[in-house]
């Protein structure tokens, strides 16, 4: 008789790990099945690093401070160093239009409990010293976000699951569900069949390829966005910087130094690149460099080591869909998370917990009206 477990999650990167562990913390048999043949192979791998609650929408911003909680104390609760950095986020401004944004979104995020201020060029050139002060207007400052190692975040997932009893199933392709009217009975790859009592679709990429089997309409498209990585020098700034403004064939672009010295960079290509394709373009170098070294001259003389090329998994408005559907009763989405997987990941996984064991507060009952699968897509997330 083949073993029956609790609750199946579909997908062992940045979103279905964290998941796991939350569910296996409850006491339930988990399982996770994986294409690849590891943990974090897809866009996990392909993660900056940032972490921020600085969103403009309640759910976001709760799920975000829980996981910022997680991971600023992952090495005091297991012993395992993921680089957590508390380094902040800034978001500067250079036009009025973009400092009465910013200002408008300050007042909304201070009411949802984000600790943020609006700090003056002088304050700002401090925490990023030789900033361009050209036109700046200020910034806001989020202190309490940061960034940690994706690489070395997926270890300690993993390393946590497997003390947890969490099983896995790598080099295993999704190819169907047997189905008891609205109830999921079981999972079947291409090498196997598991019966289980739960689903979680937490597949990033393949998010609506898994929705097909179930019939099920999942608007998740894959994003192709670019980063790099520059040698390690000795610190020279704090927070993570976000350029908000736009540029010919691009959005906004955002830098950070991280814990090791290295500065990480990437940019939101306009119009957007759906797309899988994992291959470096002779594109995005020079492109974002030449806005990186306007706004902060110190940065030309860096070298950069390598680039890379990943997706971010979007729906039409900019917000993950995570719930159960009316289809099923015993299936939930964790999927859409539009390339901030990583800094969702914990704090959605233990929401996605308390969905799976029926310990959903009113608290939650509020965070998950923002990534409501019913929901209209019609809004828009001002801080993707």
């Amino acid at each position: 008789m083949p073993e029956i477990y609790d609750v199946v999650v579909i997908g062992a990167g940045s979103v279905g790990m964290p998941a796991a562990i939350s569910l296996a913390k409850t006491g339930l048999k988990t399982l996770v099945i994986e294409q690849k043949s590891s943990p974090g192979q897809m866009n996990n791998k392909k993660a900056i690093g940032g972490i921020r609650a600085t969103h403009s929408d309640y759910g976001k911003i709760k799920v975000s401070l829980r996981s910022i909680e997680i991971f600023s104390t992952w090495k005091q609760e297991y012993d395992h160093d993921i680089d957590w950095l508390s380094n902040g986020y800034s978001y500067p401004a250079y036009s009025e239009a973009d400092e009465t944004k910013l200002k408008e979104l300050l007042k909304i995020q201070k009411s949802f409990g984000l600790n943020i201020d609006w700090i003056s060029p002088e304050e700002y050139n401090e925490l990023v010293p030789g900033i361009n002060m050209t036109g700046l207007r200020g910034s806001t400052f989020s202190p309490d976000d940061g960034s940690a190692s994706p690489l070395l975040t997926m270890s300690a997932y993993y390393s946590r699951a497997k003390d947890l009893g969490v099983d896995f199933r790598f080099n295993e392709t999704v190819m169907k569900f047997e189905r008891n009217d609205r109830h999921i009975t079981s999972v079947t790859t291409d090498k196997g069949n598991y019966p289980c009592g739960w689903i979680v679709n937490a597949s990033g990429n393949n998010a609506a390829a898994i929705g097909k089997l179930l019939d099920l309409d999942i608007p998740v498209r894959p994003d192709t966005h670019e980063a790099a990585i520059t040698e390690p020098v000795k610190r020279f700034f704090e927070p993570m910087v976000v350029d908000m403004r736009p540029a010919a064939d691009s959005l906004n672009y955002y830098f950070y130094q991280s814990k090791e010295g290295q500065v990480i960079f990437c940019i939101t290509p306009d119009p957007p690149i759906y797309d899988i394709d994992q291959d470096s373009t002779s594109v995005f170098l020079p492109q974002v460099a030449a806005r990186m070294i306007d706004l902060y001259p110190r940065l030309a003389n860096l070298k950069v080591r390598r680039t890379w090329r990943g997706q971010y998994p979007m729906t039409p408005d900019g917000f993950p869909i995570v719930g159960m559907v009316d289809d099923y009763d015993n299936y939930v989405h964790n999927v859409g998370m539009c390339g901030q997987g990583f800094m969702l990941g914990p704090g959605m996984g233990e929401l996605v917990a308390r969905i799976v064991v029926g310990e959903v507060s009113e608290d939650d009952r509020k965070i998950l009206k923002s990534f409501d699968p019913y929901r209209s897509f019609e809004g828009e997330e001002k801080f993707k």
